[in-house]
């Protein structure tokens, strides 16, 4: 009788065992589950997000200049030039014109059917001169020539450091990652940056 009950309280033992055992792997098995669902689901949102909504940049070099200094991180919109046409003055990134892979951040200046000057420092669409507060030096170069349709002319607003449509020519609208709304770093204003910032549209 005692070895009876010896023998079933082990096989109650090994089957207690079994069935944590049997229970452990199936919480761990339920927590990569969720893990993996969780990660899944980030993953399309993220996605998501970066190819119809908003895309992150940094601003290298100095050619936007006073506006956006070198190292700033901004987000650029996407949504907008979906439904509507790019402006006068939109601040834009797209990709580069010369065979690099990489992105650029210009002003746009010139719209398709106009016809883009520079004389004497001074910038002039359709004839009249416009007036850019946003810059603080003279506009370096000749030009005059009219875009064609699906042509956007682009420049840096340093315009002494920039190199744009003036050294690489008009740029395509199939070009454009979208247009330049948010500055999210550095948070806070400083001697050389302007902080967190909201990037408003300009009106000639």
């Amino acid at each position: 009788m005692e070895v009876e009950t010896a023998l079933l309280l082990y096989y109650l033992g090994n089957f207690s065992i079994k069935l944590y055992s049997m229970k452990l792997q199936d919480g761990v098995i339920s927590t990569f589950k969720e893990i993996f669902q969780t990660a899944l689901i980030s993953l399309a949102i993220f996605l998501f997000v970066y190819i119809f909504l908003v895309q992150p940049h940094r601003v290298r070099g100095e050619s936007m200049t006073p506006n956006f200094e070198d190292g700033e991180l901004l987000l650029t919109e996407k949504v907008s030039y979906r439904f509507a046409n790019p402006n006068r003055g939109d601040v834009i990134v797209f990709e580069a014109p010369v065979g690099r892979k990489v992105d650029f951040i210009k002003r746009i200046i010139g719209l398709p059917g106009d016809s883009v000057s520079v004389h004497g420092g001074s910038v002039f669409v359709n004839g009249d001169k416009i007036i850019e507060s946003y810059i603080n030096v003279p506009t370096q170069g000749e030009e005059d020539l009219k875009l064609a349709n699906d042509e956007y002319f682009v420049f840096g607003d340093n315009r002494g450091a920039s190199s744009d449509s003036r050294v690489f020519g008009p740029i395509k609208r199939s070009s454009m990652r979208g247009r330049v709304w948010f500055v999210y770093w550095p948070l806070f204003k400083g001697a050389k940056y302007e902080g967190l910032r909201l990037i408003s549209r300009v009106y000639y």
